[in-house]
């Protein structure tokens, strides 16, 4: 068990570093878009490549911050009975969820999605707008953030068997958000 546990620190700490680079990218948006907005308004200067980089960002955080979202179990899930079970029973819940449904649907589409970017690597696809961005970089990003998902749902499959083993004890507490 203890090489498994290494693998998934190994991933926890990956996704860790993506997650805090995610972090760094929602203030760079910001800044962008509101440099952006100043820009166009006081000097009647606009530019699609700046306005295409927001939306670039935003995917990265979308894809990759998923994956963090997760290792810090702070995911959306459905609750109807995850709160009535006790802590093995949650535990196994997400065992089999991760298992059954996170693992093969994010493989599925990280699959389904690399035909999409490679053509548009292929190309060298550039986008429509004048002065926009180059597209297979972003394009990249879809099929790299659902393995990342993919891996940390790997991470989390470990962390549960070692704790249902007994070998760890992981804080998987997950608290109901205020309304």
């Amino acid at each position: 068990m203890r090489p498994l546990l290494a693998v998934s620190n190994a991933i926890d700490l990956l996704n860790e570093k993506i997650g805090n680079i995610c972090n760094l990218l929602v203030l760079l948006a910001c800044l962008v878009s509101a440099a952006n907005a100043m820009i166009r308004y006081a000097f009647s200067y606009s530019s699609n490549g700046w306005l295409e980089l927001q939306w670039y960002m935003f995917a990265v955080l979308v894809m990759f911050g998923s994956s963090y979202t997760f290792k810090r179990n702070e995911h959306v899930r459905v609750e109807i009975f995850y709160l009535m079970l006790s802590e093995r029973g949650q535990l196994w819940l997400d065992l089999i969820g991760t298992l059954c449904f996170l693992i093969p649907s994010c493989l599925l589409l990280a699959k389904l999605s690399w035909p999409f970017f490679m053509q548009a690597y292929d190309v060298g696809e550039m986008s429509g707008n004048a002065g926009g961005l180059i597209r297979w970089p972003i394009k990249f990003v879809i099929p790299a953030g659902f393995v990342m998902l993919a891996l940390q749902g790997v991470s989390e499959v470990i962390k549960r068997i070692a704790a249902l083993k007994g070998y760890v004890t992981i804080d998987a507490k997950y608290e109901r958000p205020t309304q």
